[in-house]
Formats: C-alpha cells, structure tokens, sequence
C-alpha cells in the first residue's frame, strides 16, 4: 500500500525534478568543502619540550602563517566572538539578524558598511579567496552551514585563529602573537588580545606601527563592549586600555636556528605533508645557557681565528637532545659562517673513535684492560704514527693508551683487532658517514682518517652508556634498540626485546668508561687539571690532523655532553686542540647539568674473575709470578696467556745467564724473568722502574735462539723516503736499533758494506739511493740481524 502512494506520488514530473534537485544540493552540500580546507604553505615552527617557541621560519609564499593549532586561548575566544559575533554559539553558521542589521546599515548608508558575516563564514571566505559579491556570499552561507555540520565551534574557532589575517605578512593568531607581542598567545593580556582581535577585521587598514590611533579606538571600543556584555570587569578593560598597543613587528626568537634547519630538511627529504611544527625534546633554559657558555668561549677562540663552535647535549635514556647549538650565531657577520650547521656535518674525528676499538678488542678478546700494548716506532706499508708528544714508552697498557690517548698503541691495537673488522663494527653502530670501502681508511680510521658527524659520535656514545644503563635493569640481557642515533623529537619507546649477547658486552664498556675516567693525560693533555667537577665524568678528545678540529664528548649515567671547535672552513690553527679549546666548553656545559657522584654499576654478573698477569696485563701463563684473580669481560676467557714471561737459566749469583755448555745443572739457578722484545725494553726500561734487563750471558756460554738485538727502524719490508735537503743534496735516513746488553758495539753494514759503529745508543746515519736495500747488524759476540727495506724515488 505504501509503495502504491509512494510510486503515484512520483508519477508527476515536477515531483521527480523536484527531488533530483534536492538530492543534488544534498550531494553538492556534502561534498562543497575544499579538502583540505586550508592548503596554503605554513612556516616551520619549532618548540622545546614545554611548548615554548624556539625558532620559525617564514612560510614558502612569504608569509608568517603557523600551523594550525587547535588551540585556542579562552581570551581570545571572548573577544572575537564579542567583537565579530556574538551569537556564534547558537546559528547555525549564518546569522539572520545580523545579516539582516548588515543590509540595512548598507542601504542607509549608500555603500557596503558591515557584510554581516558569521565566523564561520568568514572562515569559508579565507579558504576560497572569494570576492566580495551577492552571490558570492549565498555561496559562503551555503558553505558556512556545511562547515557548522562537520566541525564543533571551538574546532572553527581554531581554523579561524590559524588563517586570519593580522597585518603585513602575518597570517593567523599564533603568528601574529610572536610578530607583534614576542610571546604567545595564551600569555597575552585582555589589552592585548583584544588588539589581536579587531586585527583581521581590517588588516590592510590597522597596521602595527601605522595607524595605531585607529587601531587604540577600536580595541578600546571592544573593551567597552565586554565591559556591556559582562565579559569582564570594568577594572580589567580601564586597566587594559592603558596598555599600549604594538608599535612594529618583532623578531622572533632564533634560539635553535641549526635544528630548525635540521627539521626543515628532515621534513622535506621524507616527503612529509603533515604538520611543519613539532614539539622538541629541547629544553629551552639549558639551550640559552649552552648557546651562552659557546658565544663566551667564541670570543676568546676568535683571537686565534677560530671561529665556530658547536654542543649537543643528549639524555642516555632516551637519547634525546636536550640542547642542540650547532654553531655559534652571527647572522650580521658572514664571514664567520654561523649559518653551518657542525653538529651534522662530517669532520675528522682526531682520536674519539678509540673508545670504541678498545671496548671492542675487550669485548671479542683481543686484550684485558690492561694488557701491555708495544709504543715504539712503527711503521707500516708507508704510514707512520706518532704520538702527540713524538715520544715512545716502549709499551703501555691498554687502560693507559686510551686515557692518554697514545696515537701508536691505538694504531698496534687496530693492526691487531683489523681494521676491516672495525669498519664493520663501526656501521653496526649506526655511524653513516663511512661512505668509501674499508681499504680506503686503512689503519688511519682510528686517528681521524674518516669523517663522522658530532650528532652520531655523541649519539655513540650514548648508546654506550645506555647499554650499561639497561643492563642489570634488563635481567643481564641486552635491548639491541639501545643501539640507535638521538633524536630531537619526542619518540614513542617500544617494548625491549632482548637478547642474550649485545653488540658490545657491558663488562667491556664498563671498562672503557673507566679508563676514559682517568683525566690525568701527559703531553697535549697537560691541562687536565684544570676540569675539576663535582660529578664523575668519563671523557675523550680528539685532535684532526693539522689542528683543523678539536673534539671532547663526556659521558655520565645521565647525559652526554659533545663539542666541536674549528672553522667551518676546514683551516687549521695552532693551539686548536680538543684539550685545550673543547674540553673547556664540555666541563662548563657540565656544570649545568644536575649534579650526581652516581656513577655505572659494574656488571659482575656479565663478568668472570681470571689469574693475571700483573706485569703484561694478560691472563697468567705458567711462569708468571704473583699472578692476580680479577674481573674481566667475559671475553676475556679467549685472551692470550702472557707472551713475556719466560724461563731463564742464571748463575748461582744471578749477574749471568748461562746453558749447560758453560755450567754444569746442578750450579744452574731456574728463574722466571719478565722479557720484552728488545726494541720494547729499550724504551720501557726508562718508564719503569720496576722493569729488569736480563743478565748479559757469560763468556764461554752459547746463546741458542735468543736475539739481544732488533732494529726499531727501519722494519723489515718497509718503503721509505729519504728527504732532499735545502741545498738540492739527498739527505740521510736515521737508523734506530736496540740491545739487551748495555754498551755492546753493533757493526753497521749496508749492502754487505760496513758502514760504521755504534754503542750505547745505537744510531746510524745512512745515505742510501732509490731502490732495494740490506741492512746487516752485527754484535760483538757475532750475533746477527738482517733486513730488508726499499726507499722510494720521489720522481717516479
């Protein structure tokens, strides 16, 4: 029956008309809002950790336009509503009485006096640019009521406040707040949101810095307006009107202007349409005072002409920056380029990365922490390393290299450890700046030959600490996800999924960060006294060749800290040392930091306790004397047994070594006697004093495998240089060698011709030509040594 009248009603035509245009406008009422509402560029905005500005840059079109906030300050809801429309919480997007007032003022007045818009509509006309005409505007009010439907009032409230006009190139409330008052919106006072508000209703018109007569009328207007309306008080609008309106815009702050950049490239390399403002993990305090402690030590470093520093501050847990200054500020003065970013770009990283090759030898078992490491002068397929004071101590312990960061055990180590292994290590770590094959470091990689950035060695070391953290925390199980780069936003943390080996073990870092805590450093690091602090900080600097930078980056259970100081440039200085110009800068920014003598709880149980050797630092071989029990990293199980102790057979009286040739068994005294290599003693014996020389053998006794005598340089194999002097004449090459025996002669011979004698210090001037070369050295007991070198022709 019902679909009986149903079809007799529609066999009318109109009727049919009728509902196909209803359905229509339906559709059309649907589907009439642009999507997005808003598509204009908006500027990119970054916040600290609390919300407060850091910095902004001006959107693409030229335009100060924020992004939309959906908040909306209840100041600024009071006035525009009294202002522009009262009953915008009850219409439903058009105002009939207010539309209807409009027209009649109009006719009245011969023009157009009040367009009767509702804040709605004026939302819709900012979203399509229409022009000011009748049709126009049923269009507005056509789409207003669709806005109304899909929106709350506080929502069109806030695409209102975001997109309104405020003036000049101002564009939205947020923006207009920072432009005109240099805080934002929701701690503006009644005076000044009210200036805000009668802004967009003639911005061409009502000019901060032009006009402002007219713009102090029409605030105080709308006071007077509330004051009616019971918004406020009388005693807040006579306090407000006193306020003065804004004379001219004023810069926004610029207190991260190097992670605003970041961002910026971030957002446009991942393609992102989302919004262009983020809340940072920056904490805006310690960022002024970092920039601050930067701009202090600029002023002294820039009589050196050095001239750009840059921090990072990170917390371990998270690895969030909490301060990011990466470079000092000074736009006006372009010749310092303060507008490089340091803290990303890719630098000669001097010695940082020697923490980590040793936290890696401990934990696959190459060494012990303080295994003897050989210093004496190497040289290997043409590359030489010197120590930093041009020293050699003959050997020292790995603890000892790392916190005096010797060049030559360092390159010994990663000789031993491999450096191809290391490249792979330092990529598992997340370091992204080692583009070219491993070969093409070689073992320079461990004193700056690649380039890292200060953001992933900072971030490095962060993880380092982070592992430790999260240690017993994790039930003695690893979280690989600890292992990740910082960030500068806030992240969610997903749930750990742990294992039972980690990339490095914790009892390995442990000891890294203890031998990093040893500040006393001789040579470059004759300064360390100077940084006493109140907390225990484990530190490293790092010096490029040719002191284009200097490196500190310090670690604490909580945070850590990084800093860079050069010139932008790549030119080098005198004096630009990472003790000397970074660790000054690293211990003031520490001095910041909440102070805590907390320090890493050891691992024991990621540990084993093994017999030492206390003289070569490995584990304890048979003849080793006063062999020690202590905790090692368990990889330590795999370390060699001291290769230096040996049993040597001496005279009763113990002043000669002897054999069965020369004294009968029972006369023989067995003792065990710590032995380094001979070019190893000649220069430890002088550092230690507890360090003895073996007993010459007796006259008449066979030496049978033993050599009293090793050349230091040059070693066997090596392709030399010999220098041309000033005068066009080639020069000499000096030869090192060294002897158990003290005053022994050795025999100089070069290509089987004698060239000379030498005792007590065994040197030798020698003028070879271009091409392959034997050296012979005899003693005077007829023992002998041979090698082979090649020296190079500079003009092949």
């Amino acid at each position: 029956m019902a679909k009986q009248q149903i079809l007799k009603w529609l066999s009318k035509p109109k009727r049919i008309i009728a509902l196909a245009v209803l359905l229509m406008l339906f559709i059309l009422f649907i589907f009439c809002l642009p999507k997005p509402l808003f598509n204009k560029p908006t500027s990119y905005v970054i916040d600290d950790d609390k919300g407060q500005l850091l910095g902004a840059s001006i959107a693409a079109d030229g335009q100060w336009r924020f992004p939309y906030n959906d908040s909306v300050p209840e100041k600024f809801k009071q006035c525009i509503i009294t202002f522009e429309d009262k009953r915008f919480r009850y219409h439903p997007g058009f105002d009939p009485l207010a539309f209807g007032r409009a027209i009649s003022r109009s006719i009245k007045a011969g023009h157009v006096t009040s367009g009767g818009s509702t804040l709605s509509m004026q939302v819709i006309r900012m979203a399509t640019n229409h022009r000011r005409t009748v049709w126009n505007k049923l269009i507005e009010i056509f789409m207003a009521l669709r806005l109304e439907a899909g929106y709350n009032k506080d929502e069109i409230l806030a695409l209102y406040a975001s997109n309104a006009p405020f003036g000049s190139n101002v564009i939205g409330l947020d923006a207009a707040s920072w432009r005109y008052f240099g805080r934002s919106p929701d701690k503006l006072s009644w005076g000044e949101m009210a200036a805000m508000a009668v802004l967009p209703n003639a911005p061409s018109l009502v000019h901060p810095g032009k006009n402002r007569t007219v713009l102090l009328n029409k605030r105080n207007r709308l006071l007077d307006k509330m004051v009616a309306e019971k918004v406020i008080d009388s005693t807040t609008a006579r306090l407000a009107k006193l306020e003065p309106v804004p004379d001219r815009p004023v810069a926004l702050p610029q207190m991260a202007p190097h992670l605003l950049q970041v961002f910026k490239a971030d957002h446009r390399r991942n393609q992102q349409s989302g919004d262009t403002r983020i809340t940072s993990t920056i904490k805006a305090d310690l960022q002024q005072q970092v920039s601050n402690i930067l701009e202090r030590h600029h002023q002294v470093l820039r009589a050196n002409e050095i001239n750009n520093i840059a921090a990072v501050v990170l917390d371990v847990e998270t690895g969030a920056a909490l301060a990011y200054a990466g470079n000092i500020f000074h736009p006006g003065e372009s010749q310092l380029e303060s507008d490089v970013n340091v803290v990303n770009a890719p630098r000669s990283p001097g010695s940082t990365l020697k923490p980590l090759l040793y936290a890696a030898m401990l934990n696959d078992g190459f060494i012990l922490p303080n295994s003897l490491i050989p210093d004496v002068p190497t040289q290997i397929a043409g590359y030489h390393p010197e120590n930093f004071d041009l020293g050699y101590d003959g050997a020292v312990t790995a603890s000892k290299a790392l916190s005096r960061s010797l060049n030559v055990p360092a390159v010994k180590m990663l000789q031993q450890y491999k450096y191809e292994r290391f490249y792979d290590f330092l990529k598992q770590t997340g370091i992204t700046t080692l583009t070219k094959p491993a070969d093409h470091y070689g073992l320079a990689l461990i004193l700056g030959g690649g380039e890292n950035t200060l953001w992933e060695l900072t971030g490095n070391y962060a993880a380092i600490a982070r592992v430790l953290n999260h240690y017993n925390k994790n039930g003695g199980k690893y979280d690989p996800a600890d292992w990740h780069q910082p960030v500068y936003s806030a992240s969610p943390q997903n749930k750990p999924e742990l294992e039972k080996h980690g990339l490095l073990d914790a009892g390995s870092i442990y000891y890294t960060l203890q031998a990093m805590e040893e500040v006393m450093r001789p040579g470059e690091e004759l300064l360390w006294q100077q940084f006493s602090s109140l907390q225990r900080v484990a530190w490293k600097t790092g010096t490029s060749f040719g002191f284009r930078d200097g490196w500190a980056i310090g670690i604490t259970p909580k945070y850590v800290v990084g800093v860079w100081v050069g010139n932008t440039d790549g030119e080098g200085r005198p004096g630009l040392t990472g003790i000397s110009t970074a660790a000054p800068v690293l211990f003031d920014i520490f001095r910041l930091l909440p102070s805590a003598r907390d320090w890493f709880e050891m691992p024991v149980r990621d540990m084993v306790k093994i017999s030492v050797c206390p003289e070569s630092g490995y584990r304890a071989g048979q003849y080793c004397n006063h062999a020690a029990e202590q905790w090692v990293p368990r990889g330590g199980l795999k370390t060699k047994v001291c290769p230096w102790h040996q049993l040597v057979h001496l005279s009763m009286d113990s002043k000669w070594q002897v054999t069965t040739d020369c004294e009968s068994p029972e006369r023989i005294l067995n003792k065990s006697w710590f032995v380094l290599p001979p070019s190893m003693e000649y220069y430890y014996k002088s550092k230690s004093y507890q360090y003895h020389v073996l007993p010459p053998f007796r006259a008449g006794c066979t030496q049978e495998n033993v050599s009293p005598m090793e050349v230091i340089y040059p070693k066997n194999g090596a392709k030399i240089y010999v220098p041309i002097e000033a005068d066009g004449s080639r020069g000499r090459m000096i030869c090192n060698a060294a002897h158990r025996e003290a005053g022994v002669k050795i025999y100089w011979h070069l290509d089987d011709r004698y060239q000379g004698e030498s005792h007590d210090l065994h040197q030798m001037a020698l003028n070879p030509l271009p091409g392959k070369h034997k050296l012979t050295l005899v003693d005077a007991y007829g023992n002998t040594t041979v090698i082979n070198f090649e020296v190079l022709d500079k003009d092949k």
